[in-house]
């Protein structure tokens, strides 16, 4: 369940709905008129702007919301299904903004200042107060509105660059929609067509939200009991978290080039593990919004893969969201892709934090199943230490960090994060510490696996022999993964490897949980990046391969085999196939991400050094450079 929730009863939204019907049939409104003008260019449908300031004089305006939509198609009185749309959706924004600007008074002293000018007329800082909170009630409604018609309105045209925000009016909430929809009927006059009226009334509410925002600073001081609203209203499905923008519905199918599994070669974990993932995320049940494997053990929320550049991150990223993709459009549940990149960054302060926390709540959003990565990772978050990062990186790498394990985070299990990197040792250590998993992307390693990749690339256009070989056999998923994991009985890299001989020569096998702990604890020693949270990943790492599972194919063919089952069922079903997890899966993930931290402060030690050697290189090149120049006579030093 969502926390601090704010309902509203729809018998509050409801009382308001007489008022949002007149304020779509017929309202006047104050307008400033050097802001627009009702002459359109020929040929265009931009308006000309006067280049002559008529001061501080407004003129009243006739607005007539219903006949400005209907005049899209003048010769039918029936109106299309767009136009009904948009009229709906703006009576009920109306309803919903006047009523959410009710909630403000209520949980401010707005409410009982107003009761007392109802009986007397207020005075001195009770009045100014009065009028403060009139004017940020006003705002909220605004705001609200806008919000609304920018997540309920379908608009996927390119955005027209004419639209011009409102003239906006705060006295008093009833003044800012009507400002509100005074600006709208403008932006819609004049729309060529159904797929004209909905783009511009989208365009027209994201300026709108814009203009907003640019102007929260009026009223700073009066707006805090709104800040941390968290207002959900399931019959339109529409969510109003204080003055975060959500980004609206997807209008936009998913457009991406997804790879099978069998067109992935080599990353044998990586790639069983995604697969794994996949089906993880389809047991997720709306309902209840819950996954079984959160509470079972084994979801993974976040993971970080790294490899050299071409080894297969892409690939794998295109290979998840494809399964995904397949699963979704089987079970009808609405699937979520994003990715968060270096275009995202901004050279605005607090822009490029915005965008990362709209990214991640796109991501989260608890009625779809969704898949999020940040891809380069090294390069959008920086370290807190890197003095030489941007502003924005440094907004960045704190969203994450609160995202992935912070305070208020709350694992749900329809979605899952990847990280990826070339470069992981330059991500700061407690943001790739937060990744639940370390993959290791190194592509393909075996003959068997470059002949398989050569053949899949080369294509079939050619009759050469494909020779003694046993094509694909070396990526059967089973075999491949069992050869994977044993390679892991034993560390692999070198310091690790020190630990292990150690603890072997001094304890034998470990066989008990003391044994375990006491093989952490050195490894602590050797590594002190291998801190509580790294134990932690581990022991998820460990109950993922307690779920080590394979959930039949049958079971995602059909929507009503397994998806369309209640939480409870889908929950009875995955713990008959489950089992005890054993003391050489512990070992083998233990080593799995001690490995990756040992490899990591091993490439950060090797750049280190290189760049001193290069340093020293360039010291000396200039040493005999300047003798040469001091034997000519040409060092003025």
């Amino acid at each position: 369940m969502d926390t601090g929730l704010t309902t509203i009863p729809e018998a509050d939204i409801e009382k308001h709905r007489a008022t949002a019907q007149s304020f779509i049939t017929r309202i006047v409104v104050l307008e400033d008129p050097s802001s627009s003008s009702g002459t359109a260019l020929a040929g265009t449908n931009r308006r000309f702007v006067s280049t002559v300031s008529t001061g501080s004089v407004r003129r009243t305006r006739e607005v007539e919301f219903t006949k400005t939509v209907g005049a899209v198609h003048p010769d039918d009185q029936l109106l299309t299904i767009p136009q009904h749309t948009l009229l709906y959706r703006a009576r009920r924004g109306i309803a919903i903004a006047l009523a959410v600007s009710d909630v403000f008074a209520q949980n401010s002293d707005l409410e009982s200042l107003r009761a007392e000018n109802t009986r007397a007329p207020l005075q001195g800082d009770q009045a100014n107060s009065f009028k403060k909170l009139l004017s940020a009630s006003a705002y909220v409604a605004a705001f609200s509105f806008a919000a609304y018609l920018a997540q309920l309105i379908d608009g996927d045209g390119e955005a027209p660059n004419d639209v011009a925000e409102p003239d906006f009016l705060f006295d008093t909430p009833q003044d800012a929609v009507k400002s509100i929809i005074a600006g709208l009927d403008s932006a819609i006059a004049g729309s060529k067509d159904d797929a004209d009226l909905t783009t511009r009334a989208k365009a027209f509410a994201r300026v709108a939200i814009d203009g907003l925002l640019q102007r929260k600073g009026r009223f700073d001081g009066t707006l805090g009991p709104f800040e941390n609203t968290h207002i959900r209203i399931d019959a339109d499905d529409f969510t109003l978290d204080g003055f975060d923008v959500a980004p609206g519905k997807r209008s936009k199918p998913l457009v991406m080039t997804f790879k099978k599994p069998e067109e992935v070669v080599g990353n044998h974990i990586a790639k069983y593990q995604s697969m794994k993932l996949a089906k993880m995320l389809m047991a997720y049940d709306f309902d209840r919004q819950m996954n079984p494997f959160v509470e079972l053990g084994g979801f993974l929320f976040t993971f970080i893969g790294d490899g050299a550049p071409g080894t297969g991150k892409t690939t794998l990223i295109q290979m998840i969201a494809g399964l995904v993709n397949g699963y979704c459009q089987v079970a009808g549940y609405p699937f979520v892709y994003e990715n968060f990149g270096v275009d995202q960054i901004s050279s605005y302060q607090g822009k490029s934090g915005q965008n990362c926390r709209q990214f991640i709540n796109n991501v989260l959003n608890p009625r779809a199943i969704a898949f999020g990565t940040i891809d380069d990772i090294d390069q959008v978050a920086a370290r807190r230490s890197d003095d030489r990062a941007s502003a924005g990186q440094q907004e960045i790498t704190g969203v994450l960090m609160d995202a992935f394990a912070g305070a208020s985070t709350v694992v749900r299990g329809n979605c899952s994060f990847g990280m990826f990197s070339n470069y992981p040792e330059n991500v700061d250590d407690a943001l790739r510490q937060r990744a639940g998993a370390r993959w290791l992307v190194d592509g393909p390693q075996t003959r068997n696996d470059y002949i398989d990749i050569f053949v899949l690339l080369a294509g079939k256009n050619h009759k050469i022999p494909l020779g003694e070989h046993d094509l694909y056999a070396a990526q059967e998923i089973q075999r491949a993964v069992a050869d994977a994991y044993e390679g892991h009985d034993k560390p692999q890299e070198d310091g690790l490897m020190k630990v292990y001989e150690r603890f072997m020569k001094e304890n034998g096998e470990p066989k008990t949980l003391a044994d375990v702990g006491d093989y952490l604890h050195r490894i602590k020693q050797a590594e002190p990046r291998f801190t509580g949270r790294a134990i932690k990943n581990v022991t998820d790492a460990i109950k993922m391969r307690a779920m080590d599972i394979e959930l039949p194919d049958d079971w995602f063919a059909t929507p009503d085999a397994f998806m369309r089952k209640t939480y409870d069922e889908k929950k009875a079903m995955i713990e008959e196939l489950r089992g005890p997890f054993s003391m050489d899966m512990v070992v083998q993930e233990i080593n799995r991400y001690a490995d990756s931290e040992f490899r990591y402060s091993d490439k950060s030690d090797d750049s280190a050094v290189e760049k001193l050697l290069r340093d020293a290189r360039l010291r000396e090149r200039a040493v005999r450079e300047m003798e040469e120049l001091k034997k000519k006579g040409l060092w003025n030093a």
